[in-house]
């Protein structure tokens, strides 16, 4: 696309990009990160990654066989 435009046209075009861009609201990313780790940690109580399956749920635990090498 970029090939059959002019050096004017590409211009023109990264202007409107960048005045679409500067009425962006921004926010710091230091708040950012505070409310992903807020995000996250609200939802660890609840994550089976972080504290585990109980036994009585996890069909892999038990003795179902296995190798045995010798």
């Amino acid at each position: 696309m970029a090939r059959d435009m002019s050096d004017k046209e590409i211009l023109k075009m990264e202007l409107d990009q960048l005045k679409k861009e500067v009425s962006t609201a921004r926010t710091p990313v230091g708040t950012n990160c505070a409310d992903t780790i807020a995000y996250v940690e609200g939802l660890a109580a609840d994550d089976p990654l972080i504290k585990g399956v109980p036994d009585d749920k996890n069909p892999y635990k038990g003795d179902k066989g296995g190798c045995v090498v010798t």
